[in-house]
């Protein structure tokens, strides 16, 4: 007998769901920033599964540490089998799934992309207190932050720097990104490129403007070769005497919360070595 898609969800809804009033205690996780957040914060026990992008290199702080956590893909069927109940979704996340998780009565908690470092510790508190762990959340703060003084630079140089991701894409003014360049020691480039907040930069507006330090993250082995072709470009040589370049992992692009224990130092190891060969 041919079990349908429908059948699945019916059988489903008979499923208890439990009460806003009673403790969080089985949590999914539909986003790789909010997965790395919640794997930080809550206990493993809540965790029942995070999202299928945390096990790619590319897109997840995860990628080799979370191996033994269940993963999903976004499916209503497969989260509802898990019977959370909590799920942690980005405004970027199914819509389907997301009304049929609100019908059959799963809390569904949405975030979007954070654009500061506030609206990321934002997030972090708001997940700690959603998962009955706010002490945690207090903590990871606290890591943060210090991982911010740290980054500070020692001197008032602002070196022009770009993000430069696959396909050209970049991060301009009003992410957060953006603001923590700047927290680093750089000016960002992208506005010289007439770039707004998202967008992608032409390879030969590089060469013909080159920042002083062109930040990308290493080759994919999984992805199309043209799609990393402008990050590795022999005309990039052209101008080697005037652009350093610099390390920037796709993974930390969109991300706060535990990923800024990252990005600051990262970014703070490539100010440093900019300060030393300039």
């Amino acid at each position: 007998m041919r079990i349908t898609r429908r059948a699945v969800l019916a059988g489903l809804a008979t499923m208890p769901t439990a009460s806003l009033a009673e403790p969080t205690q089985r949590v999914v996780s539909l986003n790789p920033c909010l997965d790395a957040a919640l794997v930080e914060i809550a206990d493993r026990a809540q965790v029942v599964a995070i999202s299928h992008y945390a096990r790619q290199t590319q897109a997840s702080i995860l990628a080799e540490t979370a191996h033994d956590i269940p993963i999903t893909y976004e499916s209503a069927e497969e989260i509802l089998a898990l019977r959370p109940d909590l799920v942690l979704a980005s405004r970027h996340s199914a819509p389907a799934t997301r009304n049929a998780l609100d019908r059959f009565g799963i809390r569904v908690e949405t975030f979007t992309v954070p654009d500061t470092v506030a609206q990321s510790i934002a997030q972090v508190e708001r997940i700690a207190t959603l998962t009955n762990n706010v002490s945690r959340g207090a903590a990871l703060i606290a890591r943060i932050e210090a991982a911010l003084r740290a980054a500070q630079p020692s001197d008032d140089a602002r070196p022009r720097a770009l993000v430069f991701q696959p396909r050209g894409f970049a991060a301009g003014e009003g992410t957060l990104v953006d603001e923590m360049l700047k927290r680093t020691g750089f000016a960002n480039a992208a506005g010289r490129y007439g770039l707004k907040k998202w967008g992608n930069v032409p390879l030969e507006a590089l060469l013909d403007d080159p920042p002083d330090i062109l930040l990308s993250g290493d080759v994919a082995t999984d992805r199309p070769p043209w799609a990393e072709r402008i990050v590795n470009h022999p005309a990039l040589r052209l101008v080697a005497n005037r652009m350093r370049r610099g390390v920037f992992p796709e993974r930390l692009l969109y991300c706060g919360g535990p990923v800024l224990l990252y990005t600051a130092p990262i970014l703070a190891a490539a100010r440093k070595e900019w300060a030393r060969t300039a």
